[in-house]
């Protein structure tokens, strides 16, 4: 675990002391059907960030300093989610206002990759409420993995996808391999990637479209880079980020685990994604 992972840890002791930090309690579903998918049920009460209903203030301007874990430089810092699942969930926020819905430009991706350089989590980006947003305040987020500790429940699956050892996926995505984790050019090599995965999936390029054609979600970790299509937001009941595409879905009291456990976590997936 790289050092702003844990300098988040000892700042989410503190933030939790304070009161600043709400984590959320859930409960791992022993879902065998759904192997190998991770279900965790909501017992907390569901936080406001995932409500639809009503406006939703920005909680990034200004941040609470109580949960700021660095400043890096003046475009961007890290900060803890105050709703966190798992403990040390990370945000990559800008410092000043960005749409959540543009291009994330040269600045995300030296911000990412100066973070990346000392972290071995799983990074995950929601273009939009359609996407699985919660802020319209641009972010991405980090998830801490301890050395050698599988990136996601799909890791399996997406490195099958990369050496052609598995059917297609029923949906538009893109994956690519990394080549330069941690070097000094990773930035421009995951600019490189995502600008090539936005043009092969129609989400057009930001010299000529003021923003991406349509929603989709990005993961990223030290091997590979994924970028999925997204048709909505929700099916049955169930609120589908990025995350789910790593193989992590979250059952509230409005879930519908019957259809879950009747049509596969994959089916799911079908329905979210374009």
């Amino acid at each position: 675990m790289g050092g702003y992972e844990q300098a988040a840890l000892r700042q989410s002791d503190r933030a939790e002391s304070c009161g600043a930090l709400v984590p959320l309690q859930t409960a791992l579903e022993p879902e065998g059907a759904i192997d190998p998918f991770v279900l965790r049920r909501l017992l907390s009460e569901t936080p406001k960030h995932l409500r639809r209903e009503g406006p939703k203030p920005n909680p990034f301007l200004p941040w609470d300093p109580e949960l700021e874990v660095d400043q890096l430089g003046s475009s961007h810092l890290l900060l803890l989610n105050k709703y966190p699942v798992q403990r040390g969930h990370l945000l990559l926020i800008t410092q000043q206002w960005q749409p959540q819905r543009g291009w994330l430009g040269r600045l995300d991706w030296q911000a990412l990759a100066h973070v990346d350089q000392d972290s071995s989590g799983l990074w995950f980006f929601n273009s939009c409420a359609e996407a699985g947003a919660s802020q319209p305040h641009r972010h991405l987020q980090l998830l801490p993995r301890e050395p050698g500790e599988a990136p996601c429940p799909l890791d399996s699956q997406i490195e099958a996808q990369l050496s052609g050892d598995s059917a297609p996926w029923p949906w538009s995505y893109r994956v690519s391999r990394r080549r330069r984790a941690g070097a000094p050019e990773s930035a421009e090599e995951l600019e490189g990637l995502y600008r090539s995965h936005c043009a092969a999936l129609g989400l057009g390029d930001p010299q000529n479209d003021h923003e991406p054609k349509a929603p989709y979600n990005l993961l990223i970790t030290q091997q590979w880079v994924l970028s999925v299509l997204r048709l909505q937001e929700h099916w049955a009941g169930f609120s589908v980020n990025a995350l789910g595409f790593a193989g992590y879905l979250l059952c509230t009291d409005h879930s519908d685990l019957p259809w879950l456990r009747q049509n596969g976590a994959w089916s799911l997936l079908e329905a979210v994604a374009q």
